[in-house]
């Protein structure tokens, strides 16, 4: 059974993309088709959820939705720079008009001083070219952090579609 508060927000988010006519595309890491999920929990998401990509490894993110590798090997899988990469893969690789990306450490190991269990980094892409990126500190174990980081993609969806 769908959680009552994602529904909530991934149906305004639906309604918001159909009176726009828009389509939206995803790339999950740490969520691992959560969003995707959500979204098409809904009847008649196909009018507006175009696609969703599940790149948990780096050769995903590179292959799929083009994360270079020199970002990947500087910043890392978790960054502002992979987050805005994945967002802007996700529309080169689809007709959607907005992209969101999530990447993340959900745990409960993974983590380190400089980027602890909970970092997660969120992006929204518009075709615009407009990118607006956002980094959470969420706590909890990995379910927690996890629906958390799904429900905030979804919040800064909707909000990336107010601000168009």
């Amino acid at each position: 059974m769908a959680d009552k508060d994602l529904l909530a927000v991934a149906t305004q988010l639906g309604n918001a993309l159909r009176a726009r006519d828009w389509r939206m595309a995803c790339a999950e890491s740490c969520t691992g088709g959560w969003v995707a999920k959500v979204l098409t929990d809904i009847p008649g998401s196909s009018a507006w959820f175009e696609r969703g990509f599940v790149t948990y490894s780096d050769a995903a993110k590179h292959d799929l939705l083009d994360v270079s590798l020199a970002t990947l090997e500087t910043y890392g899988a978790v960054s502002e720079q992979t987050a805005r990469e994945l967002a802007t893969g996700a529309l080169s690789h689809s007709p959607a008009d907005l992209g969101l990306a999530i990447t993340g450490i959900a745990g409960p190991g993974g983590g380190s001083a400089a980027k602890p269990v909970g970092l997660v980094w969120f992006a929204w892409a518009r075709r615009s070219g407009t990118v607006r990126v956002a980094r959470e500190q969420f706590v909890g174990d990995r379910a927690a952090v996890r629906r958390q980081a799904v429900l905030f993609a979804l919040q800064g969806a909707l909000q990336a579609l107010m601000d168009a």
